[in-house]
């Protein structure tokens, strides 16, 4: 039997990467987690696992061969909150954790399919797998792309050492704004549309950023991801062991964030019995509400993401993403399931 191991475990990717594997009917599945933050349970419950281990005893354990035969790690543990400041503790949870993974999936023979993030594009115009479009703008950014590094080192800059064999199959995901179900308790760092759907049921409206960096108000584009895409991914090369490489996670379709406000608010207003509006009409009727962007952004915000599938297509992965209007319409529906 397949035994695979997810970090991050009751998060929010770990824990749809879970249920993505227990849909294929594997479930010998050891989750690494932190459960400080107990109610991230929830996530886990539903869910077929054959064991859980702290975060704290997992990696010497595993290096040490603990776990017996291993076929694959999906290593999604790491601080991905962007307005972390401390960046001991970041490079520590987020490079030197995985730094010894990797080492003890080579001695172990597992493969290792690891979360990047297209913060390592932090200030680009430019967003292809490339050194020259890499320029972080916070600590986060720059531990994700710090590990991306090391593995160009340990693999060759274009992964053939791993794709000649010499290493166990090595896949970085660089994840763009990834939203979806499983993601309630990532406080401020959860997805636009998941408080934008708070907001409008405890206020009638939803929020967002106001002009800023050249865009209008609500205007700033991000390449929006819904989550049983970025699973989808993940499982294409979970079946081509042969594939390794980092390679962006998006559509590679930006859209702005307006689209997803309307897309909330509309799909709300369905549930009640109530017509579609217009972006316009929605501003007019106070649906929509743009606010000050704030100070603490200023100058470490992205403004503007789209994703270059270029690599990933050139896999043969031609998976179908969905919009914006797609994902947050399927998104609203289960989340209003949940009230």
């Amino acid at each position: 039997m397949t035994r695979i191991v997810v970090t991050g475990a009751a998060g929010f990717i770990g824990s749809n990467i879970i249920k993505g594997l227990n849909a294929r009917g594997i479930d010998d599945i050891i989750a690494v987690d932190d459960l400080k933050q107990g109610d991230k349970f929830r996530n886990l419950a539903a869910l077929q696992i054959s064991d859980y281990v702290d975060v704290d005893t997992f990696y010497d354990a595993f290096s040490n061969g603990s776990f017996g035969q291993v076929e694959a790690i999906f290593h999604e543990g790491a601080c991905s909150d962007t307005m972390e400041q401390d960046g001991h503790y970041m490079m520590d949870n987020n490079y030197t954790l995985s730094c010894q993974l990797f080492h003890a999936c080579q001695k172990r023979g597992a493969r290792l399919l690891y979360a990047s993030s297209a913060a390592t594009y932090g200030g680009s115009s430019t967003f292809r797998e490339d050194p020259a479009f890499e320029l972080p703008l916070n600590v986060y950014g720059y531990s994700k792309l710090l590990f991306d590094q090391r593995m160009r080192r340990e693999c060759g800059h274009d992964f053939h050492r791993t794709k000649a064999g010499k290493t166990s199959q090595v896949v970085g995901f660089r994840y763009f704004n990834v939203y979806g179900p499983h993601e309630q308790h990532k406080g401020r760092m959860a997805s636009v549309a998941f408080h934008q759907f708070n907001q409008f049921h405890a206020e009638g409206k939803v929020k967002l950023f106001g002009e800023y960096g050249g865009y209008p108000a609500g205007g700033q584009m991000r390449d929006f991801v819904y989550i049983d895409d970025v699973v989808a991914v993940n499982l294409w090369f979970f079946d081509h062991p042969t594939e390794s490489g980092i390679y962006n996670l998006g559509t590679g379709q930006a859209q702005p964030f307006n689209d997803v406000a309307i897309t909330v608010v509309n799909t709300l207003r369905e549930q009640r019995g109530e017509s579609s509006l217009t972006l316009a009409q929605a501003a007019a009727g106070g649906f929509l509400e743009y606010i000050a962007f704030p100070d603490a952004l200023r100058g470490k915000y992205q403004s503007y993401t789209q994703a270059d599938l270029s690599g990933l297509r050139s896999t043969g992965c031609d998976h179908v993403f969905a919009t914006v209007q797609q994902g947050v319409r399927s998104y609203v529906q289960a989340l209003s399931t949940l009230r």
